[in-house]
């Protein structure tokens, strides 16, 4: 049975009351029953909370029955707080079985031209969430506990350089070891794959 039909018929709901507590008419929630469309991002949290379960659990069952992976696109990354645990969620993307095995990962919607043209804005990078990389690796780095940014790493010695790949409008950052601890400089993790976006 549809995830979604199973879990409003437990809550002995109607199609329109459903429609209703996720803002969209009933015949949204029948073509969401039928396979026939995935619900938007802020359905898809919507019916989370409104379950209590998680988007994995909701589209975890498709009609070939294989598992699906989603994970956040971040909108904000903020010093302290897992990862997991941000709010501020700007959508979710879908990433193949073989990736959601090779560790945890989330997504990043890039700012700014900093990395054309390998990088444009609004491009969504996906990310695997580790501590370190290795030099030439583009990751995802935290400045200064609440600054998210994409740079190819070059490690030299002790320092640690954060190279743009628009170089003709950007320089590169060099932190010393002091600084990668006083700042702080964190790495959150590689990014593994590119989903550009084409208007």
């Amino acid at each position: 049975m549809n995830v979604i039909k199973d879990l409003r018929r437990r809550r002995g709901l109607t199609q329109v009351e459903l429609g209703k507590v996720c803002n969209v008419h009933q015949t949204a929630v029948s073509q969401w029953e039928m396979g026939r469309t995935l619900p938007d991002s802020d359905s898809l949290s919507i019916l989370a909370d409104f379950f209590n379960i998680s988007i994995e659990q909701i589209l975890g069952k498709g009609k070939s029955e294989k598992r699906r992976h989603f994970i956040p696109i971040l909108g904000k990354v903020v010093a302290g707080v897992p990862l997991e645990a941000i709010e501020e969620h700007d959508g979710y993307e879908e990433i193949s079985p073989e990736l959601a095995a090779n560790g945890e990962h989330f997504a990043l919607r890039i700012e700014g031209d900093s990395m054309l043209p390998r990088f444009c804005p609004s491009d969504i990078v996906i990310v695997r969430k580790q501590p370190d990389v290795d030099s030439g690796d583009i990751a995802v780095i935290l400045l200064n506990g609440n600054e998210a940014t994409v740079k190819k790493i070059i490690k030299k010695d002790t320092s640690l350089m954060l190279v743009p790949l628009n170089n003709s409008i950007y320089e590169p950052k060099i932190f010393t070891d002091e600084e990668i601890k006083t700042l702080p400089v964190t790495i959150l993790g590689k990014v593994v794959e590119l989903r550009a976006k084409f208007f």
